[in-house]
């Protein structure tokens, strides 16, 4: 099977052309980048809004329940009642990125509402205190804060809409799930290897990409990676070698450039 594999994806053929894997690849990021802008247009403003004010949040809970819907169910069901309705290109493509959005949104409206309702209540006090206002509190304070978890909702989000949007082929939809429908439709076990493969590389490239921006975005002092003086650095600084002299209660260490006395 790996022979067949390595085979089919060192075939020139698959890698030219409207099918070939670049093309195919192309079509499967533009309708994973749309749909997340399109989620995030939504879900963020809203999740901070109910994390912000404590209002609406069975919003963040009928979001929740979505998770359950079948993906390929709903895809068919939205595709039967908004195709007919368009008479272009779009009678595919908007049904299939309506339900990508659909199961996007939950992840970021929970990342959202849980980072800036863990928020401590004493910051908003701190920032009230020094005369902020209510959206100046959520801009400047709450959502730096809330970034690590608001990430972590954007990078479920964008790995789901990877996997889902395979299925999307189903319904004459372009990207990698092409490889999966059409090698499933001509017996070609390879074909769907290969797919696979490669939407899993690209779930892989993409959430290391998100991590390291999260790693740059969030805050070293919120991220914990901040390094913070503990007992044996205490130890090792009042040591001798490190230039520090013991003593007596009640004076003031002699310390010396070179650590020595």
């Amino acid at each position: 099977m790996i022979d067949d594999l390595v085979t089919w994806l060192q075939d020139p053929a698959h890698w030219s052309g409207p099918d070939g894997v670049p093309a195919r690849l192309s079509e499967h990021v533009v309708y994973t980048a749309v749909t997340v802008l399109v989620a995030v247009v939504l879900a963020v403003p809203l999740g901070a809004w109910v994390g912000h004010t404590g209002r609406g949040r069975w919003l963040v809970t009928g979001a929740n329940a979505l998770r359950a819907v079948p993906s390929l169910g709903l895809l068919f069901a939205i595709s039967m009642l908004v195709g007919p309705l368009i008479q272009s290109s779009l009678a595919f493509t908007l049904p299939s990125i309506i339900v990508l959005v659909i199961l996007a949104i939950p992840p970021l409206l929970s990342g959202s509402y849980a980072g800036v309702e863990s928020v401590d209540p004493a910051a908003r006090d701190a920032a009230r205190g020094m005369g902020m206002r209510g959206p100046q509190v959520l801009a400047q304070v709450e959502l730096p804060i809330a970034m690590p978890l608001l990430l972590s909702g954007l990078r479920s989000a964008t790995l789901q809409v990877i996997a889902t949007a395979t299925i999307a082929a189903s319904i004459s939809l372009g990207g990698l799930g092409r490889y999966l429908i059409d090698g499933l439709a001509a017996r070609d076990l390879s074909q769907m290897v290969a797919g696979s493969v490669l939407v899993a590389l690209l779930a892989l490239f993409t959430d290391g990409a998100l991590a390291l921006v999260q790693r740059f975005l969030v805050s070293p002092g919120i991220s914990g990676r901040r390094t913070r003086v503990g007992p044996t650095d205490v130890a090792r600084i009042g040591s001798p070698r490190a230039g520090v002299s013991s003593t007596p209660r009640g004076t003031s260490p002699a310390v010396s450039p070179n650590g020595s006395d």
